[in-house]
């Protein structure tokens, strides 16, 4: 992924969050830029996110007592729905903590569906 302002405010986002939470922020990015190499960063709605083909594909952010992504689809919580029983998840978003963080393989399938997801609406 070619880096662009997008990337360097996603940086700056990043650069705010406390530690803990940043390296689980930073997990979920480079497991986003590895699963969806097409993808650019920015930010939006005051968090980071990715796009595809100028699509809205996946936010993530830190909050004072947990990190989140969006959204949560109904697509998305059928196919990985029995893996987020031990996540706090609510109006389109998984909520979870340092202490218990989203495991990079169910954050990958995340991405996948959301690809998936998109490309339907695509056509």
């Amino acid at each position: 992924m070619a880096a662009d302002a997008g990337t360097k405010d996603v940086d700056a986002y990043l650069a705010k969050v406390p530690e803990d939470k940043r390296a689980i922020l930073e997990q979920i990015r480079e497991i986003v830029r590895a699963a969806a190499p097409g993808s650019t960063e920015h930010i939006s709605y005051g968090f980071p996110a990715f796009k595809l083909d100028g699509r809205g594909l996946i936010w993530y952010a830190a909050w004072k007592k947990h990190c989140s992504v969006y959204p949560l689809t109904p697509g998305v919580e059928e196919a990985v729905g029995k893996e987020l029983k031990a996540f706090d998840t609510e109006k389109g978003t998984i909520r979870f903590t340092s202490d218990n963080p989203l495991p990079p393989a169910l954050i990958r399938k995340i991405v996948e569906v959301r690809i998936a997801e998109e490309e339907r609406a695509k056509r």
